[in-house]
């Protein structure tokens, strides 16, 4: 059936790591490792088997948990395959080795490894089953969830090696039963697309405008969802590439905010395996002298592995002049781009929308690599108006404005009125969502200017109010004409 004749490891000489490890001599295997640490992966000259494979295959547990043990400078290789394609797990199932199975799978090994001929584990133990009537094996491998749907090479699952007739109805009922389960959690499948797409509606409902940006996100947070729906029906589909994007707007627009949102959304569907975003700017890249760049952006690079890399303001990376021989941006954006095939982690660069223009006309692998563009609009009086009722009514505990609030006259429409008229358009596209931030500040200050100190009203002293409001913005007029 399978490969490897009996399954069993071939003897080897005594003297030999794998001779030692099938005697189960785990005294003269730490001998061994201690003389020469770089037999712990060896493979033997017959069946290009590891020690692991040997001791996996011989149930031989004490060694098993050593070598799974090793502090050495190497680690053990957990999927190290034999000339039949087989790892130590198949090993372990196909030779009653429950034991060293269950070692094996609480280190976490890969339990829909396949083997040259496409079978896994779970086939090998289904196989073993059928010459032994022992199915402790592939209990064990259904305890940890093994594919019953896997199939070898020629496109039979498990089920399908096992014959009808007398003699094999447990091994049938076992499998057909988690198999059942197994299909189940597939249905359930669509509650949990369904909750993930209500966490990110969630998510994207803080941010105020930019509509067609969210509707973007939707299309796109719909697709990878769909694609993980696909997976989990056992549909071969493309990967998605890695969404490298450009977020293209003025400050104060929300793009940091919608980085945060995307790196939650790219962890929640299985695209990157943390949600971590690692916002750098040029000084954080670009060294002063010749060969600091390079190793000061691969730090940089290596710290935002796993998840986003907000990279903002990217178009300082760009010399302005062509001529500037001395400027190592450059070289910060080509170690950049030479990382966003791997895989390991997404890039975001950020910045006003005419200087983008040189980033993307300064590399030409840019465009390629970079599939997503997304505009950030201006806030409108009204939405800056919003913003600042979500900043009062949901403040963080870190807030400046933690533990105060607006009094009832300050109604969005009220407050949009007021931005309009106390600020310029000029003002509002420079600083966007930042003008909340010190409008909020500045009332506060004036809240504080105009208490009396023998208030003794609670309400009063924590009470925000549009002649507060009014004086904020004044203020923020006054520091703009001393510029």
């Amino acid at each position: 059936m399978p490969g490897s004749q009996n399954g069993r490891p071939r003897p080897a000489k005594a003297e030999t790591i794998h001779g030692l490890v099938r005697a189960g001599d785990l005294a003269g295997v730490q001998r061994k490792l201690q003389e020469n640490p770089a037999l712990l992966n060896d493979k033997n000259p017959v069946m290009s088997q590891t020690p692991l494979h040997v001791a996996a295959g011989y149930n031989n547990t004490d060694i098993v948990k050593f070598l799974l043990d090793w502090q050495g400078a190497d680690a053990v290789e957990l999927e190290a395959k034999n000339m039949y394609g087989e790892t130590p797990l198949h090993m372990a199932v196909k030779n009653s080795s429950c034991e060293s199975a269950k070692l094996l799978l609480e280190h976490g090994v890969y339990t829909e490894a396949k083997a040259n001929n496409g079978m896994s584990p779970l086939h090998l133990a289904v196989w073993h089953a059928l010459q032994t009537g022992d199915c402790s094996t592939v209990t064990v491998l259904l305890s940890y969830n093994a594919d019953c749907y896997a199939k070898d090479d020629e496109g039979k699952i498990p089920l399908n090696h096992i014959p009808g007739g007398a003699g094999n109805e447990k091994l049938l009922q076992l499998l057909t039963r988690y198999m059942e389960e197994q299909r189940k959690r597939k249905a359930v499948m669509s509650c949990h697309e369904q909750q993930a797409m209500a966490e990110f509606e969630e998510a994207i409902s803080q941010i105020v405008g930019l509509q067609e940006l969210k509707m973007q996100l939707r299309r796109w947070a719909r697709g990878m969802l769909f694609d993980e729906k696909r997976r989990a029906m056992g549909l071969g589909i493309a990967s998605r590439r890695a969404p490298h994007m450009a977020f293209v707007g003025n400050p104060g627009t929300g793009k940091t905010m919608v980085a945060r949102i995307l790196g939650k959304l790219l962890y929640m569907v299985g695209i990157l395996p943390t949600d971590k975003v690692t916002e750098v700017q040029r000084t954080d890249l670009v060294g002063e002298f010749v060969g600091h760049t390079g190793p000061k952006t691969r730090r940089k690079i290596k710290d935002a592995e796993g998840g986003i890399l907000f990279v903002d303001e990217a178009y300082r990376l760009i010399p302005m002049q062509k001529s500037d021989d001395k400027d190592y941006g450059l070289e910060a954006l080509e170690e950049i781009m030479s990382v966003m095939d791997s895989g390991k982690i997404v890039v975001i660069f950020a910045g006003y929308c005419e200087p983008m223009r040189r980033v993307i006309a300064s590399n030409d692998g840019f465009c390629r690599r970079v599939t997503k563009f997304f505009d950030f609009d201006d806030f409108t009086t009204a939405e800056l108006a919003e913003i600042l009722h979500r900043k009062m009514n949901s403040p963080s505990d870190t807030s400046l404005l933690y533990g105060f609030k607006l009094h009832p006259s300050c109604s969005i429409e009220a407050i949009g009125e007021l931005i309009a008229r106390e600020t310029t358009v000029e003002r509002r596209k420079q600083l966007n969502g930042g003008l909340v931030d010190i409008l909020l500040i500045n009332a506060r200050e004036n809240l504080d200017l105009r208490l009396d100190f023998n208030c003794d009203d609670a309400d009063t002293m924590i009470t925000i109010t549009l002649e507060d409001l009014e004086a904020g913005l004044r203020q923020i007029s006054r520091q703009r004409q001393l510029r």
